[in-house]
């Protein structure tokens, strides 16, 4: 199982970027996958969940912003991000677990200007 995170860069503050997570090597139908993120000098925080049903959480810093969803199709994750904020500054990693192992994409990062 791979995952691979892309479509970061460096936004204004108040604009919007989104990223994806391409998985390969299962179908993504039945699997909650998550977006993380880590901050310079701050441990890794989680971001956001999409569960198989099409459930979603956040974490309470990003409610009304940001936007999870899913291709299954396509076997891409996606993360919207509007009304970026100078705090939302880090590298953001795709995350999936299931009974077989525990996978991480390679981060992509966000940097947002004041």
């Amino acid at each position: 199982v791979q995952l691979q995170a892309s479509g970061g860069g460096l936004v204004q503050s108040g604009g919007s970027l989104r990223l994806s997570c391409k998985v390969s090597g299962l179908k993504l139908d039945n699997y909650a996958i998550a977006w993380f993120r880590q901050a310079p000098g701050k441990s890794r925080e989680w971001v956001a969940k999409i569960y198989g049903s099409g459930l979603t959480s956040y974490t309470d810093s990003v409610k009304g912003r940001f936007t999870i969803s899913r291709d299954n199709a396509k076997t891409t994750l996606y993360l919207q991000m509007n009304s970026l904020k100078p705090e939302d500054t880090a590298v953001y990693s795709c995350n999936l677990r299931n009974a077989r192992g525990d996978y991480w994409g390679q981060g992509t990062l966000v940097t947002v200007s004041s």
